[in-house]
């Protein structure tokens, strides 16, 4: 093959090379886009349909926390008997019957809001046993009075976890 022949090939050759390389290049930069933007909008159609299970889960653990505040559960749960310990273990039960109940609950929220839950039921939980175990506590109603009492000293834990799942909602909505 003449020299002629092959610089005649290479004029032919290399522009449809440059060409099909800027076209290899501009597909696959579209193809790259359009991924991007598919990914993008299932991600934006599963937070539309994630949101609403996010909020009924925080719904549902302030509703917890606030069956388990200290006023409302002992208005709620009344004693049995004159027993405190019997009293203790009631309100103990309801507080981890409630806790139970909403447990799956904790998928749809985060992790440090979980925490401040489980913090706040265990905070309640050990605050009653510590008001049992008090010796000027002779029965169940002086076990409810001194758990009342103890609560205007104190912030109650509810109340805590409470305040940080609303900021928490917020910057979710926000």
């Amino acid at each position: 093959m003449s020299t002629d022949k092959i610089l005649e090939l290479a004029f032919y050759t290399l522009p449809a090379l440059i060409t099909g390389g800027v076209a290899y290049y501009l597909f696959d930069s579209y193809f790259k886009d359009q991924q991007h933007t598919r990914r993008w909008l299932a991600q934006k159609e599963n937070q539309k349909q994630a949101l609403p299970l996010r909020l009924q889960a925080y719904e549902r653990m302030a509703l917890f926390l606030e069956r388990i505040n200290p006023a409302k559960l002992l208005i709620r749960v009344a004693p049995m008997n004159d027993d405190k310990v019997a009293y203790q273990n009631l309100l103990i039960h309801h507080i981890e019957q409630e806790f139970e109940h909403n447990l799956t609950q904790q998928i749809y929220i985060s992790d440090e809001c979980w925490t401040m839950i489980m913090t706040a039921k265990n905070t309640i939980i050990q605050n009653i046993r510590k008001t049992t175990a008090d010796t000027s506590v002779t029965d169940a109603d002086k076990l409810r009075e001194k758990i009342l009492s103890n609560l205007l000293q104190d912030e109650v834990a509810t109340n805590v976890a409470l305040a940080f799942m609303k900021s928490e909602v917020s910057e979710v909505l926000g």
